[in-house]
């Protein structure tokens, strides 16, 4: 007989699949940068996804120099703002939260996400901070940033979402004065990426609640003779007697999506200013039209429309060129009937 070769359902790189602890995502890396000072990310809400058609420019492709079509993520980023500076000092336990140092001004919205400070001493801040980068034990400086959500018709809450956003450029000194000169002001995408970049985009997935093995992790359904009773859906066996113990590997029920993943290598083909030049006829489903600063994004991304997206620079880029695309047609057919 030959050899049966059946291997598992499921990827367990992605266990245990808990729900998300919020819905904005967290990063616990950020690539290398060199040059001046500069922030390492920025954020927008999903808008929904279209085709475009542009000259295909990756070398040796079969395709290469010819009209292609192109699915396109729409992503509505309005400007940004920085509302602190967090630095972090190392100690045995790892890096821990040195200081804050907070801006003058803030948007009224940003009191109802976070207990914004009240009779802050900035001075005595700046100062502890600059007696830490004297002795050198400044590891990481990062900016609070948070978005503006009530600038935008298609995201029904008022409510910024804040975010950790790293500084890096240059030495720990030039980055903290970096973020001291931007406290409090706006940021646009247009100064982070440029068009034809290759990118890093996380945002939490769509949720489907509670599902059981076959379709959270794939499994098989059981064939006639063992599925009697109506238990076609279920696993053939949770484990032996003895140990009698249900190890983690086993597939089992319990939540599906609403979960944190990033998708690497994501180019962004356009930067847009009009969003009447993107929203299609009737406006995105579940999302209406498009009014602030806009990024397409090559292919899809997670999560269903309206949900925070983060986009980051790329950590594995490789051998990816920064080439800017020839984009020749932005189709804006009715999305309605259409999923």
């Amino acid at each position: 007989m030959p050899n049966i070769h059946r291997p598992r359902m499921g990827s367990l790189a992605y266990s245990p699949r808990k729900r998300a602890k919020s819905p904005v995502p967290r990063y616990h890396a950020w690539p290398a940068y060199q040059g001046e000072p500069a922030l390492q990310g920025f954020a927008g809400y999903k808008v929904g996804m279209t085709h475009v058609v542009m000259v295909d420019d990756h070398a040796n492709s079969p395709n290469e120099g010819k009209d292609i079509m192109v699915p396109v993520t729409v992503i509505e980023v309005p400007d940004m703002r920085v509302a602190a500076i967090r630095v972090y000092r190392h100690d045995t336990y790892g890096n821990h939260v040195l200081t804050e140092i907070w801006a003058d001004n803030f948007d009224k919205e940003l009191g109802r996400r976070i207990s914004v400070p009240k009779n802050y001493k900035r001075d005595q801040a700046e100062q502890k901070v600059r007696e830490a980068l004297e002795a050198e034990k400044i590891v990481d400086v990062f900016a609070l940033t948070y978005t503006r959500p009530a600038v935008l018709t298609g995201v029904p809450k008022k409510v910024p979402d804040i975010m950790e956003t790293r500084i890096d450029g240059g030495s720990m000194k030039d980055r903290f004065e970096f973020g001291l000169n931007m406290l409090g002001k706006d940021f646009d995408i247009r100064t982070l990426f440029k068009v034809g970049q290759y990118t890093d985009v996380t945002a939490i997935t769509t949720g489907k609640g509670t599902q059981g093995p076959v379709k959270r992790w794939g499994v098989h359904l059981r064939k006639r003779k063992h599925s009697r009773g109506g238990k076609e859906r279920h696993v053939g066996t949770l484990g032996p007697w003895n140990p009698h113990h249900i190890r983690w590997q086993v597939p089992m029920m319990g939540q599906l999506g609403y979960q944190q993943r990033t998708e690497f290598n994501k180019r962004l083909l356009k930067i847009g200013e009009e969003g009447s030049e993107i929203t299609p006829e009737g406006g995105f489903i579940s999302y209406g039209e498009v009014r602030a600063r806009y990024v397409l994004i090559k292919g899809s991304v997670p999560g269903p429309s309206k949900r925070l997206v983060r986009i980051r620079h790329s950590m594995r880029q490789g051998e990816h060129k920064i080439r800017e695309p020839a984009i020749e047609f932005v189709s804006l057919e009715s999305k309605q009937g259409v999923r």
